[in-house]
């Protein structure tokens, strides 16, 4: 049989419908429910219209069951749609909503402050004079925190000195859950950092990674199980203590599941260090075989860091002799 009366509309939206007719059709739209009795759609330009009839051109051969989409296909009752720890975007956000969720129990995210320190920093909107620089660091870190969905995020800065750096972190401690400090947590002189924390209860956990750049960072918790990641103050180091620790750390206690590492290839040699993990910029492209080659960009030293734009994250090298050569796979941590 090639040719059907029409027997109605069956519209998104509508109840549905039924066919008893062998010899007659519905007029279906996309998201329509299919009437009782159909058993395949046929799509309206394989069809000509005459009169109140439909007629399938000539060579047309529908099959049962196309252009169906079967009750269950998509999800069955009972499956879990997102497990705990996923991150919402829009297509967790597409599921929950068609599936009636309107409220979801999300996690919060914590309160963050960051610490610029140092006698030499100013304001990015002062004049400078000889000796000071302005403060980037909290900025930059303010940033990277942001990208990964951390806003409520505060700025404060503190001077070189123990007495003021104390009361500072102990207001701080009283009222936030994380901090972050940039500078004051090397060996120098006045690097009052970890003297402050320590007086005020803070228990060290670390002090110290064996990595270059950002070999001095400081991890401790509060009292009241406040989180501190004390950073180096030389840019680079910082940046890639972020994102090698702080973001990923902070992800973590908020239940977010840890992605799989993103690996990428070396296209050219780079150095590395007998017993120091090293940290290389790289700016990362594709070949025309679909690789990740990560072109290392090193900075000079690690207060250098005026060509991170033009790079896409560090590669984590381990400790070797000599230098990795191009074609060593490495993981790729993102700014």
């Amino acid at each position: 049989m090639r040719r059907f009366r029409s027997a109605g509309l069956a519209l998104a939206g509508m109840t549905e419908q039924a066919l008893d007719d062998p010899a007659a059709c519905f007029e279906v739209t996309t998201g329509a429910m299919l009437p009782h009795g159909c058993n395949c759609v046929t799509p309206i330009e394989h069809t000509r219209r005459e009169g109140e009839a439909f007629v399938l051109i000539d060579g047309y051969e529908p099959a049962r069951g196309q252009f169906i989409h079967p009750r269950g296909a998509d999800c069955r009752e009972g499956e879990i749609l997102l497990q705990s720890g996923t991150r919402i975007r829009a297509p967790e956000v597409a599921v929950l909503a068609a599936n009636g969720v309107a409220q979801v129990e999300v996690a919060k995210r914590p309160s963050v402050t960051i610490v610029a320190t140092g006698d030499e920093l100013r304001e990015v909107d002062q004049a400078l004079a000889p000796g000071q620089i302005r403060r980037s660091n909290d900025r930059a870190l303010a940033a990277a925190l942001a990208a990964r969905g951390f806003n409520n995020v505060e700025l404060a800065w503190m001077p070189d000195d123990l007495d003021v750096a104390t009361k500072t972190l102990a207001r701080l401690l009283a009222t936030r859950q994380v901090l972050v400090l940039s500078g004051g947590v090397s060996v120098g002189q006045r690097d009052f950092v970890p003297a402050a924390l320590h007086a005020l209860g803070v228990q060290e956990v670390l002090h110290g990674i064996a990595q270059r750049p950002g070999k001095p960072m400081w991890f401790g918790i509060g009292p009241q199980g406040q989180v501190i990641f004390a950073l180096p103050g030389n840019p680079v180091s910082a940046l890639v203590c972020a994102v090698r620790y702080l973001l990923p750390a902070l992800e973590r206690a908020i239940g977010l599941v840890a992605a799989a590492p993103v690996k990428v290839v070396l296209a050219d040699a780079v150095a590395t260090h007998p017993t120091l993990t090293c940290f290389v910029p790289v700016h990362v492209r594709y070949d025309d075989d679909g690789r990740a080659m990560a072109r290392p960009q090193p900075s000079p030293t690690s207060g250098d860091f005026s060509s991170l734009p033009q790079t896409h994250g560090v590669v984590e090298l381990a400790p070797a002799a000599g230098a990795a050569p191009a074609g060593t796979i490495a993981v790729l941590h993102r700014w």
